[in-house]
């Protein structure tokens, strides 16, 4: 409790609990449906045997994509977010692991879906 000067009054400072990073948990979710989209990207890309697989891979391929990067774009955000330093009153943030590993998912399912990708227009050229 510090007390103010010249009233009788005071102000306590409440001491706030850390919250997991938001960010951290969209990026999380976001990697992991990259990663899913992906492994369908690829099912496509082997299944299908004319150039209608290599179209339905390609627009799986952009969704996969788009939300890959969306992950990571989310990941190193939640990064600075949980890094930047906070006054005690202030809300601090955790989830530093769950930053981690939606940067690393977006990153793999991003690589995947581009992967599937080419591997779909190799077979269907062949």
């Amino acid at each position: 409790m510090e007390s103010v000067d010249g009233t009788p009054f005071g102000v306590v400072h409440l001491e706030v609990p850390p919250v997991t990073s938001g960010l951290a948990v969209g990026a999380l979710v976001a990697g992991t449906v990259s990663i899913l989209v992906s492994l369908l990207v690829i099912c496509f890309g082997l299944v299908g045997s004319s150039w209608t697989g290599v179209w339905a891979a390609g627009a799986f391929t952009v969704l996969g994509t788009l939300t890959g990067a969306g992950a990571v774009v989310a990941g190193l955000l939640a990064l600075r977010q949980i890094r930047r330093p906070a006054p005690p009153p202030a809300v601090r943030f955790t989830g530093r692991g769950l930053a981690v590993a939606g940067v690393s998912c977006g990153g793999v399912g991003l690589g995947l879906s581009l992967l599937g990708l080419v591997l779909a227009l190799v077979i269907s050229l062949t």
